[in-house]
């Protein structure tokens, strides 16, 4: 599809795929405003949907906003744009993350299946089948990190088995932590009119072998609301990680996460993001293990594999997210 007018009708419609993004807690911590130039959005961090307890540094915020960021360039591109996306251009507004020009027409089109993809796309906690993922799909899930900028590594047995008990033992941390439970329950509930947060019956099971360490949102503390199934025994795990962790890093390790899941997802491939060892400074360190340079920062642990679609988290509308004028004025 290409277009040349940027319509009220066709900015809710690339505004609405940014939306669609992955995001920490389904915060949906992002907001658009048009800039003085009508060809140009601006990507800005949400105030007041911050987890200042499980994502003090802003990492998760910015990685979620990177997500949304390589939606609405797919969106662009599908429409006939070229995307033109600047990170932090500003620094004197550190709330303003990117921005997105519209620019001539596309050089290079997106897959419709990758396009697709966007709307199609959601976490599923559920347990997958034990199935192998295919060497050429994994292969192009790590050239697809790359050309974000980013690294995928596919772990070997024996180290999925070292991430999974450091993911264990950060989920463990989590649940005994008072302000981040607090913090996570906030977050789980029924549909209301914010569009944010987790619906309940999207937590998904746990593990009763306690092998996939899922998170419970502290919904332990009321254990009928995640009853115990068995996952996989072989779980496919991948590491995306960056050369550096800037706050650049961050939000390109976003845009990178969300064009592998949205390959994956093209592939009827389903996927859930196991966070918590993120969270924790000293396992985020150990989630790769590099023995001398230490240049290689984790930013994201993604599970994938076959099995249910799963239930979806809900989205706020474009026009909600939508700043049509600068409120300061």
């Amino acid at each position: 599809m290409s277009t040349t007018v940027l319509d009220l009708a066709t900015l809710e419609r690339l505004l609405s795929a940014a939306v669609a993004a992955p995001s920490i807690h389904n915060t949906q911590p992002w907001r658009f405003r048009l800039a003085p130039d009508p060809a140009t959005l601006e990507l800005r961090a949400a105030a007041g949907r911050t987890l200042h307890h499980t994502d003090p540094t802003g990492r998760a915020l910015h990685v979620s906003v990177g997500c949304a960021l390589s939606n609405l360039r797919i969106a662009a591109a599908h429409h006939g744009w070229e995307p033109v996306a600047r990170l932090l251009p500003r620094p004197g507004e550190p709330d303003l993350l990117a921005t997105l020009r519209f620019g001539g027409p596309v050089r290079s089109p997106v897959a419709p299946e990758l396009y697709d993809a966007v709307w199609r796309r959601h976490s599923s906690r559920l347990p997958y089948a034990d199935r192998p993922l295919p060497t050429a799909l994994l292969t192009e899930l790590t050239e697809t990190a790359h050309a974000e900028g980013a690294r995928l590594s596919v772990p070997e047995p024996p180290e999925v088995d070292r991430l999974l008990r450091l993911t264990w033992e950060a989920e463990q941390r989590n649940r005994a932590d008072g302000a981040r439970a607090v913090e996570s329950r906030r977050w789980v509930h029924g549909a209301d009119d914010s569009a944010l947060g987790v619906p309940p019956e999207a937590i998904g099971p746990q593990d009763y072998r306690e092998r996939v360490p899922m998170r419970d949102f502290d919904a332990h503390r009321h254990p009928a609301v995640l009853p115990a199934r068995s996952f996989e025994a072989r779980p496919v795990l991948v590491v995306l990680s960056t050369a550096h962790d800037r706050r650049t890093d961050w939000l390109r390790a976003g845009q990178a996460l969300e064009r592998v899941l949205l390959v994956a997802t093209a592939h009827g491939v389903r996927t859930s993001l196991l966070h918590q060892a993120l969270e924790w400074p000293e396992l985020r360190a150990r989630l790769i293990r590099i023995p001398d340079d230490g240049r290689v920062h984790a930013q994201m642990l993604i599970r994938l594999g076959y099995g249910p679609e799963g239930p979806a988290s809900p989205r706020r509308t474009a026009r909600q997210t939508l700043e049509l004028h600068d409120p300061r004025g």
